[in-house]
């Protein structure tokens, strides 16, 4: 087995552990408060400290040795979710079930930090496909590695429904301690050679301490036409990917049971292991970009029509066709930044691209939830909604959600057929053809 094969396994228990720790923690907060509003924070949270650490996640990536930063990352998330396990337990009884008290909040923070540390790992991992693997499967590797994602999904969303019934946050946060001292002590045992002093390597640029140094980062992007135009594009895409984050659970758990709910996105999240094995056989054809946009537009499309009833097979059709597409639109991000960007910067780049792209979905994430359960749902409830459209779209508070669904598929489709046509994306698509593959240096 390769180096890039153990990284995998490693990375997919990580991230079976962070994943498990969010649904779980998703899950257990609606069902202690019944609110959406608290939910939809949750997800907000998470989206403002992955857009707040991205950079300097990226450049902690780029001055350090992967391996140690992976490692410091798994060595994070079990401080932290100790931590939370310590709240936990020592919380005055009822008061984590308070939406208006502090107990809850600091724990749905704490928990939500030892979550984020693990996003140094898919910053890292990409710079590790161009350090591995050869340009021309760098495609293929890219699929594999959503691959690993969906079996993450698959394994969590399983596990954390029945984590959630029978011991609640108790039994996830000792799940999740055991997993990650579990990852981190495989991972001191892996082989990996990598450049000496990757900072210090040709087309850095950068002299004195190590830093942030978001003007540089800048400065490589703007030098590759098109590509901030498709950094904004995957902006846009994640603003209203907010509105799945912040919703999909409480619609979800509208229409089914927990643990329903937790082995049905067990079954949904298959599409991740089915996309993956696809562009691990295929790849994805001679122009990324143009993968990336036909897939988005399907994908928004189905969102389009996947709520407009109250039925589960519908809702279940849906979610596996944006999960199959999704990693095809990651890969072909990845597999562009990974040709047109130098490998010395690769790790600030897919930094600051977790960082804008991120950017707009905390504002999503974070007023969707209130405005759904203050305007839209009353809208659709007993409102001019439910009046005007309520006789074959149904009525009441889980259809005010679907129609924030229907609403972001239909805007989604319109950016996507706009951005097909765009000067940037032709510009881009040219870039990427004639770009020289980036050899990383002193490996």
């Amino acid at each position: 087995m390769t180096p890039f094969h153990h990284l995998l396994g490693n990375n997919l228990v990580a991230s079976i552990t962070n994943f498990t720790v969010w649904f779980a923690i998703t899950f257990w907060v609606y069902l202690e408060t019944k609110s959406v509003f608290a939910t939809g924070m949750i997800s907000g949270i998470y989206l403002v400290l992955t857009a707040a650490l991205g950079f300097w996640f990226g450049s902690l990536v780029d001055h350090h040795r992967k391996k140690l930063v992976m490692l410091g990352s798994s060595v994070a998330s079990f401080v932290l979710y100790a931590i939370s396990l310590a709240i936990h337990e020592l919380a005055p009884e009822g008061s984590l079930a308070d939406v208006a008290g502090a107990p809850l909040w600091l724990f749905i923070v704490v928990v939500m930090f030892g979550v984020i540390a693990g996003n140094l790992r898919s910053i890292a991992l990409p710079t590790l496909v161009t350090l591995l693997i050869p340009e021309d499967r760098r495609d293929k590797a890219n699929g594999l590695v959503g691959m690993t994602t969906g079996v993450g999904f698959l394994t969590t969303s399983v596990i954390s429904g029945f984590l959630v019934a029978w011991g609640g946050m108790f039994y996830t946060l000792v799940f999740a301690m055991g997993l990650t001292a579990a990852a981190f002590l495989h991972l001191l045992f892996v082989p990996l050679r990598e450049p000496r002093d990757a900072s210090a390597a040709a087309g850095d640029g950068q002299t004195g301490p190590r830093r942030v140094d978001i003007a540089g980062t800048m400065r490589v992007i703007g030098v590759v036409p098109g590509l901030f135009a498709l950094i904004l594009f995957a902006t846009f895409n994640n603003f209203l990917g907010g509105v799945f984050m912040a919703l999909m659970d409480a619609y979800g758990l509208s229409l089914v049971k927990v643990q329903t709910w937790g082995l049905l996105w067990g079954v949904i999240s298959s599409a991740f292991i089915i996309a993956g094995l696809v562009i691990a056989r295929y790849g994805l054809g001679p122009s990324p970009l143009r993968t990336l946009l036909i897939v988005n537009l399907i994908m928004w499309g189905v969102c389009c029509v996947f709520t407009i009833q109250p039925s589960i097979w519908l809702l279940t059709a849906g979610c596996f066709v944006w999960m199959f597409l999704g990693p095809f639109a990651e890969a072909a991000e990845h597999t562009t930044l990974q040709r047109v960007v130098p490998f010395e910067r690769q790790g600030r780049v897919f930094g600051f691209a977790q960082s804008v792209e991120q950017a707009a979905s905390p504002l999503t994430a974070f007023l969707i939830g209130p405005f759904t359960q203050f305007l839209v749902i009353p809208f659709m409830t007993t409102g001019a909604g439910a009046d005007a459209i309520g006789d074959w779209f149904g009525r009441g508070p889980d259809r005010g959600i679907a129609l924030v669904f229907t609403v972001a598929g239909v805007i989604g489709v319109i950016v996507t057929i706009l951005a097909f046509n765009s000067g940037a994306y032709r510009r881009l698509a040219s870039a990427y053809a004639s770009s020289p593959d980036p050899q990383p240096s002193g490996a």
